[in-house]
């Protein structure tokens, strides 16, 4: 088989910064971030595509600023919503298959379990309308594809409530943290390790098992619980430096977007299609917390 070019927007970002890593045995990765592939400007995706012509489009470029979003739709919209309907016509065009992200944030959170994929979208915010956009868009096009819905993604850089926390921890004595929203932070490395895989797998049946796929860490928490366990493992690293964790709930600290209560999602999908098992997010956190002089 030939050597497959496959094109990665986002490089920069958390989880295409991890991409670029995960990706580099599976083919020629040409890594674009947004001098070199503009989401929001539909001329430079169709320019990107056909002077590359991929045989894979990984897309891990979006607008993820949740808050923002909310007082910049158009945007968000351009980038989430209609970009990822191009990728797809683009990919279509070429003959290509297309990898990309959504979110939980398409769900309101309602459902007292964790949402499958068959499941109906119903989302509360700009950030979440636009991502389900974008998904309707990818499957509307009619190019083989896969669409993994993931979660609260954090990494060791970027922005992102792992490091949120962590900086605050240094500077204040008590972090008041939401209580009840639920869901399971995922590292953005998995993200990546797992989409190299399905890959390596699916050389060139893609068509075969395109659709949307739930892909984050097993179990869930709260983000009081998440910031909890984040102090857990600075204080193990260093006794007696942690701040206090209190929980609270999402009323005292009011967002521009409203979140989900509940935007857990099963992995049963993926585990059953591709064999993978995600890990607990617990253990994903400890991994990336690990001090590199441990490895």
């Amino acid at each position: 088989m030939p050597i497959r070019k496959i094109l990665l927007t986002g490089k920069n970002g958390q989880v295409g910064w991890e991409l670029q890593r995960t990706l580099a045995t599976l083919g020629n990765v040409i890594a674009l971030d947004r001098q070199g592939l503009d989401m929001a400007n539909p001329d430079s995706i169709r320019r990107a595509l056909r002077e590359h012509q991929p045989q894979i489009i990984v897309n891990a470029a979006a607008y993820t600023a949740v808050d923002k979003a909310e007082q910049e739709p158009d945007l968000a919209m351009a980038i989430n919503g209609t970009a990822p309907g191009i990728l797809a016509e683009e990919a279509k065009r070429l003959g290509a298959a297309l990898v990309h992200y959504s979110t939980d944030y398409v769900f309101d959170g309602n459902k007292n379990a964790p949402y499958v994929e068959e499941d109906a979208p119903h989302p509360l915010n700009v950030y979440g309308k636009t991502k389900w956009a974008g998904e309707q868009a990818i499957q509307a096009a009619g190019v083989p594809h896969l669409i993994f819905r993931t979660s609260w993604v954090y990494g060791a850089r970027g922005k992102n409530f792992l490091l949120t926390i962590l900086r605050l921890a240094k500077e204040r004595d008590e972090l008041r943290v939401v209580d009840d929203q639920f869901g399971a932070p995922t590292w953005s490395r998995m993200i990546a390790e797992a989409t190299a895989q399905i890959l390596a797998q699916q050389a060139t049946s893609i068509a075969e098992v395109s659709g949307i796929y739930h892909m984050t860490s097993s179990g869930q928490t709260s983000w009081y619980g998440f910031a909890q366990r984040i102090i857990e493992n600075v204080s193990r690293a260093a006794p007696g430096t942690a701040p206090k964790v209190t929980p609270i709930p999402g009323s005292e600290y009011p967002t521009p977007a409203k979140r989900p209560g509940n935007s857990t999602m099963s992995n049963d999908k993926l585990n059953r299609c591709f064999g993978l098992v995600m890990p607990s997010w617990e253990a994903a956190l400890a991994l990336c917390m690990q001090p590199e002089q441990e490895a």
